[in-house]
């Protein structure tokens, strides 16, 4: 029996915050050695940050990323600790996991497979580094080896997956595998999105079985550079038995993760399965040997910290809560802001994002004391509030800032529903009056056309400068509050435009703009009647989801509702999936819709499915320009990160033509 202590790291970076990034490290190797730990895996590329993007390519990036290492090192006494950097060489940007041994540099592992789908944009900035390849770099007056190599560090041998190493059907862990390695880390940036815990798990515990190791694996946590949360998921198995498990969407800074795990018996499993096959050629030019002394170790239970929500039969709903909230956590202290402000308009979206303000102050009291809380969001006392808040309640009052803004097409039915929704969550509500300035705006244009302005020919433009008009008063209280404005859109509206640009997209942050409005509506509900564990259910939510959602920009007379001008979100959200995420063409969509929705005319849905392609070509550029929003999953409509499509095409004419015909054939008969 060979026991050692492991430990991985999750960590809440920021880019090129330098000072911050090094204090988080050496609190992450302090605590690890506070847990017996010998050995630590910290995140991939946390002494620069991971979403440094284009800055990867400066030079002083680089300089300084090496200063932060050569300030680790010494830290690092009588422990095996990885941390992740770039480093130059041959002419190229690699992306590598440093070790280092009792203070002393040891190597570089580079990256093999780069993540370039999706969000991630690593071959922009870095190069894969070839299989079976190594050499050596000059660093800090010494030379080291680098490339894929692997370390034999005190007799137990120590390989690396770099986080998408382990996504891939040929990850590098096979061929340590083949090399009698102990230990593989994974030092990780791996975004959240919904259910991707449950993978990531599977391919550490398989990693961990199928190459008869232990495998502990490490990530980033929390909103790093804008829009991917990461979860901070630590994990450690060991020959497919998973035996520590970390806390995720956590409020720390830094959270270790430790467990006693036995090299022998990990090195049995291996020699007792008859298709291991070793390889035993004696090339041994891609290891590196390094004395260390482990220490001894006793056996311990293991840490498989299990949140009770994972388990909840509403995880998407406690994923969603948890993720956004931790996000708008880490948003307002690392933008250092003072608050939140939000256009309140006692519909669904506006009320979503109030309460997922409501519920990052409460979730975020639970874990950290009241002082961390009140330091991470820079509070200070002033003449206004000389006091510091100590409720979530008393926190909300401060942090957030609602305003519902009327105009003589709203309802007293949305401006009660703002109104009782601030009360409950604590928000500071305030109530504007804008119809003298809309009604200006009306006499101003009239004029200058020199005719009167009227529904019948001017519908959108007498609908657009309501929503304009809310935007400067919202923007002059973010001003003044030094706040962080909202943006409420979702979604649905994001793929059809049903948005007015600069009027309900005015923000700084867009937070639901990576969620459809079918969901939010389920999600609302939930929270009328559950809530998330340990909060529970907010039972004023129902005046909100008891309307049908209006933008209340037509006279109540027209009774205006989203879904008569659009089509019903469950429809819309599903052509969307069917359009965007699994680009199926018109035709295409139209013939899943008439199989799932049988009872609906085939006039009807083709007229969906076109309204839909032709609002979605034609409204690219305001998705352009929408605020940044959070990464949730794989049906993002964000250009900047996820769906690229062009601002100018032909929009889809010559396949709504098929369809057209198709629809034709099938309704009259006649080909």
């Amino acid at each position: 029996m060979r026991l050692i202590r492991v430990a991985g790291a999750a960590l809440n970076q920021t880019p090129l915050d330098w000072h911050g990034n090094l204090t988080r490290i050496l609190a992450a190797i302090d605590q690890a050695r506070q847990q017996q730990a010998t050995l630590l895996c910290l995140p991939e590329l946390c002494i620069t940050g991971y979403g440094c993007e284009d800055a990867f390519h400066a030079t002083g990036i680089h300089e300084s990323a090496i200063a932060m290492l050569e300030k680790i090192v010494p830290a690092t006494a009588g422990m095996v600790v990885s941390v992740g950097l770039p480093i130059v060489y041959a002419g190229a940007v690699f992306n590598t996991a440093c070790l280092i041994v009792d203070r002393q540099i040891i190597g570089f592992v580079a990256k093999q497979f780069l993540a370039g789908d999706g969000i991630h944009y690593e071959p922009r900035w870095f190069k894969p580094w070839p299989s079976k390849v190594h050499g050596n770099i000059e660093l800090l007056g010494d030379t080291f080896p680098i490339g894929d190599v692997f370390f034999n560090v005190g007799s137990v041998k120590i390989g690396f997956e770099i986080c998408e190493d382990a996504w891939v059907g040929t990850r590098p862990g096979g061929g340590l595998a083949s090399r009698g390695v102990d230990l593989i880390l994974n030092p990780s940036a791996s975004h959240f999105e919904f259910g991707k815990q449950e993978v990531r798990t599977r391919f550490v515990l398989e990693g961990s079985r199928a190459f008869h190791v232990t495998y502990v694996y490490s990530n980033l946590m929390g909103v790093e550079s804008g829009r991917a949360i990461f979860d901070g998921d630590i994990l450690v198995a060991s020959a497919g038995r998973l035996v520590a498990r970390g806390p995720r969407l956590s409020y720390q800074d830094v959270v270790v993760t430790a467990a006693t795990i036995d090299i022998d018996a990990t090195r049995m499993s291996r020699a007792r399965t008859g298709s291991f096959e070793p390889e035993v050629d004696g090339d041994e030019s891609d290891l590196w040997r390094i004395p260390f002394d482990w220490p001894a170790c006793r056996i311990q239970p293991g840490n498989l910290q299990t949140d009770a929500w994972r388990s909840s039969n509403e995880l998407k709903h406690e994923e969603f809560t948890r993720s956004v909230s931790l996000a708008l956590f880490d948003y307002l202290r690392k933008s250092r802001q003072r608050g939140f402000i939000v256009s309140l308009s006692g519909g669904v979206d506006s009320a979503a994002v109030a309460v997922l303000v409501s519920t990052m102050i409460q979730l975020a009291l639970q874990e950290l004391p009241v002082e961390a809380f009140a330091a991470a969001v820079g509070w200070r006392a002033s003449s206004d509030q000389p006091k510091m808040p100590q409720t979530p309640h008393e926190w909300t009052a401060c942090l957030l800032t609602t305003v519902y803004q009327r105009t003589r097409n709203s309802s007293d039915t949305t401006q009660n529903a703002a109104r009782d929704v601030a009360a409950a969550i604590g928000a500071t509500h305030m109530e504007i009056d804008i119809d003298s300035l809309v009604s200006g705006y009306t006499a101003l244009i009239s004029q200058a056309l020199g005719r009167e302005l009227d529904w019948k020919t001017d519908d959108l433009a007498l609908q657009n400068i309501q929503a304009r008009v809310r935007s400067p008063g919202v923007w002059m209280i973010a001003n003044i509050k030094n706040a962080l404005l909202l943006a409420t859109s979702n979604r649905s509206e994001s793929a059809v435009g049903y948005t007015t640009m600069d009027g309900d997209t005015s923000g700084g942050l867009s937070p639901i703009a990576g969620i459809d409005k079918a969901y939010l509506r389920h999600w609302l509900r939930w929270m009328e009647t559950t809530g998330p564990l340990d909060i529970g259910p907010l039972p004023i939510l129902r005046v909100v989801n008891r309307q049908a959602p209006t933008a209340e920009l037509r006279p109540s007379s027209q009774n205006q509702t989203d879904e008569t001008d659009l089509m019903p979100y469950d429809v819309l959200d599903r052509i969307e999936r069917l359009a965007i995420r699994d680009k199926l063409m018109p035709l295409e969509i139209w013939r899943h819709l008439q199989a799932e929705l049988p009872t609906m005319t085939a006039r009807q849905l083709a007229d969906w499915v076109i309204k839909f392609f032709r609002l979605w070509c034609r409204n690219q550029w305001k998705r352009e320009r929408t605020a940044p929003s959070f990464h949730l999953d794989d049906e993002n409509l964000d250009p900047k990160t996820w769906c690229r499509f062009p601002i100018l095409s032909g929009g889809f004419e010559f396949e709504i033509e098929q369809l057209e015909a198709e629809v034709k054939k099938q309704v009259t008969g006649v080909k």
